[in-house]
């Protein structure tokens, strides 16, 4: 079979695919780098993946030849952690925030999460649809290609929905694929502030009807202190089994709250941030197939510890790199950007850092099937960077590597 399109001269190949872990190596170490690479493309999907001179059965003579030019090709990356869809932005509690005022203080002043769900109310879905657009084409242009995105700024039924609603316009009206995630649980709207268990069962409420209507695939819960305990998690998480959604957690963020523990016993997809993870909930993630999805950019922007990477991967834990794109805590959709955080200030190594946004993100959204490699059979999803190695593009800080995105085989974005 002849391929439609052929990728050739790739410097270093990064496939992504993942190979028996080597003396020396972690679990995160083990992806597949290839020089001198080829991509063959049939269609959407990849026909063919080597190293060195493209076997001419693949070539006919229509068939569309790329030069690399020698750079660095990785899988299309994987953003598997955002709060995409919200109404307007926060800058009014910048001030306070770098001048060290605890996020839980400015969200009892009625900021915080408490402000974007007003802004996201008032917001027309078209609005919203529009705001999302333009930072998904941000987000296209660092290289990513797939990305989760979460309601959570309504905490009413009406703009969850709206909110959900946008995703699903979102798969259609643009290239980057969206991964949608029920967050109804996100905080405490200021009305339920004496009557917690109401708001509870309102969340629980809603379960039946956005499966019914294919508005989400996942469900998350923030589980922390001052927010959602544990056992109210539990609560809501049990009954979100019961209609078939997937789960993930905001889990350990400012307090130990046992979140990751909690994945692990309900077989979670992921747990989130965990800069506060205790050493048991290292241990249950390590026994698990759990992803502990790690957001430095929030670190970052907040002042605050960054979760335990270095350790957590020496252990055995799966780890995986996000945004936590949101209008508060973390208001970047640069991926590149968390990737470089994440070698100087979690000491994650060029390779680990890679599998964290390709294969492990994939696997975190139950996409590992389809996409997060470069392997026969799965999505034509891969980016250019102008680099001759991976390790330059965590070196070189604060710009854009990215020269070309491919999508389903077809370019769409150049630089």
């Amino acid at each position: 079979m002849n391929a439609d399109l052929i990728i050739y001269n790739i410097g270093q190949l990064v496939t992504g695919k993942e190979l028996p872990v080597k003396d020396g190596e972690t679990r995160m170490e083990n992806i597949e780098v290839l020089n001198n690479g080829y991509i063959a493309v049939s269609g959407s999907e990849i026909m063919a993946v080597g190293s060195g001179e493209v076997p001419s059965k693949l070539i006919k003579f229509t068939t569309k030849l790329i030069d690399a030019e020698g750079c660095v090709v990785t899988p299309g990356m994987i953003d598997s952690h955002t709060h995409l869809v919200h109404g307007g932005s926060r800058e009014n509690e910048f001030l306070d925030k770098i001048a060290g005022v605890p996020y839980i203080e400015i969200l009892k002043r009625g900021g915080g999460i408490l402000s974007s769900v007003k802004a996201t109310v008032e917001a027309t879905e078209d609005e919203l649809v529009n705001a999302a657009k333009k930072s998904l084409r941000r987000m296209l242009s660092y290289g990513v290609t797939t990305v989760e995105s979460k309601s959570g700024y309504g905490l009413d039924s009406e703009t969850e929905l709206k909110q959900l609603r946008v995703n699903e316009r979102l798969k259609l009206e643009q290239e980057v694929d969206i991964v949608s995630t029920f967050m109804g649980a996100h905080a405490l709207p200021e009305e339920y502030k004496d009557n917690r268990e109401g708001f509870i069962q309102k969340v629980i409420e809603l379960l039946p009807v956005i499966k019914e209507r294919e508005l989400a695939e996942f469900f998350d819960v923030f589980c922390e202190e001052g927010v959602f305990s544990n056992e109210e998690s539990r609560k809501m998480y049990i009954e979100a089994q019961k209609y078939g959604f997937k789960l993930r957690i905001h889990a350990d963020e400012i307090e130990n709250t046992k979140g990751a523990e909690l994945a692990k016993e309900l077989q979670m997809y992921s747990a989130d941030h965990l800069m506060a993870i205790s050493e048991d909930g290292i241990k249950a993630l390590k026994n698990s197939d759990v992803i502990a999805n790690l957001l430095p950019g929030t670190s970052f922007s907040l002042g605050k510890d960054y979760a335990p990477a270095r350790k957590m991967i020496d252990e055995g834990v799966q780890v995986a790199l996000s945004t936590d794109y949101n209008p508060g805590s973390c208001p970047t959709e640069n991926l590149q950007l968390i990737m470089q955080i994440a070698a100087l200030k979690l000491k994650m190594k060029p390779k680990e850092i890679f599998k964290a946004v390709t294969i492990n993100a994939a696997k975190s959204l139950g996409r590992d099937k389809r996409v997060g490699s470069i392997e026969e059979g799965k999505k034509a999803d891969f980016v250019f960077f102008d680099s001759k190695n991976i390790e330059y593009i965590l070196y070189h800080f604060g710009i854009n590597h990215t020269s070309k995105v491919f999508k389903n085989g077809c370019l769409v974005y150049k630089k």
